[in-house]
């Protein structure tokens, strides 16, 4: 076993309790797919995600079913589906979230990406955050709030259209930051929970279940966090 193996095994027994994480703290340590301690800390982590809701039952089971018949579903490598990472992002009192316009889809959502080898599925979320926002300094709450399977369908390239199982977080931004993005949105907007309807933005039900989890989330940590005189 990998030091990366001993390391998981070690910490199986008493999961970490959730706080936020800043992007020093990350350290990324993909492992190849022929490793299994990678998938199985991934794995680990949606298993120990108590579901809020039918939906959010139903796609974890679906993705503990898929990674228990491909050993390399950490990887781009298993061509019918591989596990994602991705985070709803709200500023610091947890009042907006951001969503961007995506390139490649033509659809407003929340920034995410392949995990990659990266068994560390909320360093994967914050990563993705930071690189397609442009914000620095921001954090994640280590716990999933949301875990979603859906089919992705690249409308600009030829690569085939499979299956993405996504595991999600809330990111928080610093005080009074702005997002720049990069080549993979064409627009960001930060948004109100009341917009989450909003027919121009045009939201489907798994972004808006991401969301509503996303804000309740972030908005009773940040209560929590608030000095008692506050």
């Amino acid at each position: 076993m990998t030091g990366a193996g001993h390391e998981y095994a070690a910490r199986r027994g008493s999961p970490p309790r959730p706080r936020w994480q800043a992007a020093a703290a990350v350290e990324p340590r993909p492992v190849p797919s022929d490793e299994p301690s990678g998938l199985a800390e991934a794995v680990e982590t949606v298993k120990r995600f108590t579901p809020r809701d039918r939906i959010q039952a139903q796609h974890r089971r679906r993705l503990l079913a898929f990674a228990a018949r491909h050993p390399d579903a950490l990887h781009r490598s298993c061509e019918t589906g591989h596990l994602t990472a991705s985070a709803w992002v709200v500023n610091h009192d947890a009042t907006r979230g951001l969503v961007l316009l995506h390139a490649k889809i033509g659809r407003w959502l929340q920034p995410g990406g392949h995990a990659d080898g990266e068994p560390t599925l909320w360093g994967v979320a914050l990563r993705e955050a930071t690189e397609e926002i442009g914000i620095g300094g921001l954090e994640v709450w280590t716990e999933p709030i949301d875990v979603d399977v859906h089919l992705f369908v690249n409308r600009r390239d030829r690569e085939p259209s499979h299956l993405h199982f996504d595991v999600r977080y809330v990111v928080r931004s610093p005080p009074g930051a702005s997002p720049l993005g990069n080549h993979e949105s064409d627009a960001l907007r930060w948004i109100s929970s009341d917009q989450l309807t909003d027919a121009d933005l045009g939201l489907d039900a798994s972004t808006r279940r991401l969301a509503r989890y996303g804000f309740s989330v972030a908005r009773a940590v940040h209560r929590s966090n608030r000095p008692a005189n506050g």
